[in-house]
């Protein structure tokens, strides 16, 4: 039992020392795990790569200027003429002498209507005219028999007095006469429907053999005399108060005498090569709009424009002391526009400003930076807000100029 009972002792001391040894040699396998990664990390960041060094960026420092901005204002063009044709007496429209679109000049025949019942209405009237001279001759001959013997007491005063009486009423049927006469033939010179103007025809809505009348809704043609062409815009209160103190003069008259000439942007954003005058501002602001309507006058020998053409009168206003930032400059995000200024420690910081119009292209600020302001002018795309930049100082930097 003894022998037993010592070989069980030996064999759990055994078992114990190994287990021991077993943890220890764990403990020593996790300890390497940990320093080897502890070494690893260490190593990692001796060999991370250094920071990239701070952009050079174009800087350029703001001043006051004076500027010239381009203001843009819907026209609606319309000829120095423009006209309705229509009939002024009813008929069969027996011809139609010009096409859609064509020149006329002023007195050439435009339509024809059917003439013969006027022409007979002229006859009608001449013969009316003839009848009645002949009884004026007829209350003459009474006339000239009945004064001598008035005068020799023959016959009483009454019956010439009648003749006499007889005689007015026959020389105002004539009067009469020659005023239907008259009539006639201007209803007969109706059926030859002429151009008051020259200029160019619009539509044809009425065809030959069309029934037409005074009282029609629609008039035969349109014609245009668009050898100049106006072009009416609108001011609102402000800008007109403005456009009025820009200019020197005491009154409207004279302040449109002193008008630089403007410009007409045509539908497809180009500039119609000839420049116009400004020559009539309306007498008082609509009610409903409150703006007020002006008109520029514009040459237009070659007839490329033509009434109903739309555009815009580009004009040009005086600033002083303006702040102008470069349009390279900005970045537009959600409808607003943002520039980088530069701060002391050459950290930029993304500012909203206020575009109150352009001046070439420039843009005229109003709020947002101000004079000694320095701001970025190119790479902005690339920009973050804080980011440090290393501002350009070479002389060669875009300089802000002015431009109509």
């Amino acid at each position: 039992m003894n022998t037993k009972n010592t070989i069980s002792k030996i064999l759990k001391q055994e078992n114990v020392q190994q287990i021991k040894t077993n943890s220890k040699m764990k403990n020593v396998i996790i300890t390497s795990f940990i320093l080897a990664l502890v070494l690893s990390s260490c190593a990692d960041k001796s060999q991370a790569p250094a920071a990239a060094p701070a952009p050079v960026l174009p800087v350029l420092a703001i001043q006051n200027s004076e500027a010239v901005t381009d203001a843009e204002y819907p026209a609606a063009i319309q000829g120095t003429v423009d006209v309705e044709i229509r009939p002024q007496v009813s008929g069969n429209l027996d011809r139609v002498l010009v096409d859609e679109g064509a020149y006329v000049s002023k007195g050439q025949s435009l339509f024809k209507i059917n003439e013969r019942p006027f022409r007979e209405q002229l006859n009608n009237a001449l013969a009316s005219l003839h009848a009645y001279e002949a009884a004026l001759i007829n209350a003459q001959l009474e006339v000239d028999k009945l004064t001598p013997l008035v005068q020799n007491k023959v016959v009483s005063d009454y019956q010439l007095k009648t003749a006499k009486a007889s005689q007015k009423i026959a020389a105002a049927n004539i009067e009469q006469a020659k005023a239907m006469v008259a009539s006639a033939k201007i209803n007969l010179g109706y059926t030859n429907v002429t151009a008051p103007v020259s200029g160019y025809i619009g539509r044809l809505p009425k065809k030959q053999g069309s029934l037409v009348s005074a009282s029609d809704v629609e008039a035969l043609t349109t014609l245009s005399d668009v050898h100049e062409v106006f072009a009416y815009f609108s001011l609102g209160e402000t800008d007109f108060i403005k456009f009025k103190t820009q200019y020197a003069g005491n009154s409207i008259g004279d302040k449109i005498k002193k008008l630089p000439p403007v410009t007409l942007v045509l539908a497809d954003n180009n500039a119609y090569p000839q420049t116009g005058k400004i020559d009539m501002v309306d007498g008082q602001f609509d009610k409903n709009t409150g703006a007020i309507t002006l008109r520029a006058t514009f040459p237009n020998a070659n007839g490329t424009l033509r009434s109903g053409n739309t555009g815009k009168i580009r004009l040009g206003l005086q600033h002083a002391d303006a702040i102008l930032v470069p349009q390279s400059a900005t970045i537009e995000m959600q409808d607003k526009v943002f520039v980088f200024t530069v701060g002391k420690d050459n950290k930029v910081t993304k500012m909203p400003i206020t575009v109150i119009g352009k001046a070439g292209t420039n843009y005229l600020i109003k709020d947002g930076v101000q004079a000694g302001d320095q701001i970025v002018l190119s790479g902005i795309d690339k920009l973050q807000e804080g980011q440090v930049i290393q501002p350009e100082k070479s002389s060669k930097v875009a300089q802000i100029t002015n431009q109509k």
